[in-house]
C-alpha cells in the first residue's frame, strides 16, 4: 500500500519511519526537504510538491503545523483535494480546529473521498516508538478501512464519532496536558526551594496518584534543563488557544487551562517558542 505523507518534522520523520517498517510504501513532502532527512534515510520516497506525493497514493496522511497550513495543503491550487484520486483516503493528523476537519470532510466527500480527522498524543517519544494515541473523527466505515495504517503508528487508537469529533477529543487532551504540565513544574519549583533530591523526588511522587505522562517523560528533562522539543512551545500555544476558543464558544469556564496559554504565550514572545513544552519551567524561575 503506497502512503502519501505531507509534513515531516519532529513527529512525521517516526511516524514514517514506523508505516515502513510496518510494509508500507510511503512518499513524502514537506516545505524543508532537510526536516525529513530520517525518513528519507529509512526508505521514504521524496516526491518534489503534492501533486507528486499524493496522486498515485492509496491513502494520505498529513501532518503540518498550524490550521492555515491544514487550510494551504488540502484547500489551495494543486493542493490534496485537487491532485487525490477519488477514493482515496485523507487522513489530517494535525491537531486543528474541529470546523476545519468538518470543513474538510465536507469537501471531500463533494468529490468521492473520503476524509478522517486523526491528530495524535504522545509526541515525539511516541512517534518514534510507534506507541501514538490516535483519536479518529469521520465515517466508521473508513476508520475501519485506515485501521492498518493506524496500527503501524499507534497502539491507542479509537473511533470518536462523525468528522470533527477526533480533534474535539485532541481539545480535551491538551486541556488535560496543560494542568499536569503545570503540576509537575510547580511540584520541582517547590522541591527546589525546599532543597530536595528533584530525581528522587521524582521517583516517589511519580510513582503514586501524582504520577503522570508528563511527570514520567518531561518532569526528568526540566531537571537535566534538556529543553529539546518532543511538542513545541510555539505548537501547544496554537493547540492551547483553539480549545479555549471552542470551550468560550460553549460557556465553559477554563481557568487551568487559560492560565497555562498565558505563561506559555509569555514564553513564546520572549522566544522560547522552539524549545518543548517543558521549558514552562521557565516560568516559574
Amino acid at each position: 500500500m503506497r502512503i502519501g505523507f505531507i509534513g515531516v518534522g519532529v513527529m512525521g520523520n517516526g511516524m514514517v519511519a514506523n508505516l515502513l517498517k510496518n510494509g508500507f510504501d510511503v512518499d513524502v513532502f514537506t516545505r524543508t526537504k532537510e526536516k525529513a532527512a530520517r525518513a528519507l534515510e529509512a526508505g521514504a520516497r521524496w516526491a518534489d510538491d503534492i501533486r507528486e506525493c499524493v496522486s498515485e497514493a492509496d491513502a494520505v496522511i498529513t501532518i503540518v503545523g498550524f490550521p492555515r497550513d491544514v487550510e494551504e495543503v488540502y484547500f489551495a491550487k494543486n493542493g490534496v483535494l485537487e491532485c487525490v484520486r477519488p477514493g482515496t483516503p485523507v487522513i489530517d493528523m494535525t491537531t486543528t480546529s474541529p470546523r476545519l476537519a468538518e470543513r474538510i470532510f465536507r469537501e471531500a466527500k463533494s468529490r468521492g473521498i473520503p476524509a478522517l480527522d486523526a491528530p495524535v498524543s504522545g509526541g515525539d517519544t511516541g512517534a518514534r516508538n510507534g506507541t501514538l494515541s490516535i483519536m479518529v473523527g469521520g465515517e466508521r466505515a473508513v476508520f475501519e478501512k485506515c485501521l492498518p495504517i493506524f496500527q503501524a503508528m499507534g497502539t491507542n487508537i479509537r473511533h470518536q464519532g462523525p468528522a470533527g469529533f477526533g480533534q474535539h477529543t485532541k481539545m480535551a487532551n491538551q486541556i488535560a496536558i496543560a494542568g499536569a504540565l503545570a503540576g509537575a513544574c510547580e511540584a520541582i519549583a517547590y522541591g527546589r526551594a525546599a532543597g530536595l533530591d528533584l530525581n528522587q523526588m521524582l521517583a516517589t511522587i511519580g510513582a503514586g496518584a501524582a504520577g503522570s505522562w508528563q511527570m514520567q517523560y518531561n518532569a526528568p528533562k526540566i531537571v537535566a534543563e534538556d529543553f529539546s522539543p518532543g511538542f513545541f512551545i510555539k505548537h501547544f500555544v496554537k493547540d492551547m488557544s483553539l480549545a479555549d476558543a471552542e470551550a468560550r464558544e460553549r460557556d465553559v469556564p477554563l481557568p487551568v487551562l487559560e492560565k497555562v496559554l498565558a505563561l506559555m504565550r509569555g514564553l513564546d514572545e520572549k522566544g522560547y517558542g522552539e524549545e518543548g513544552t517543558q521549558a514552562l519551567i521557565r516560568s516559574y524561575l
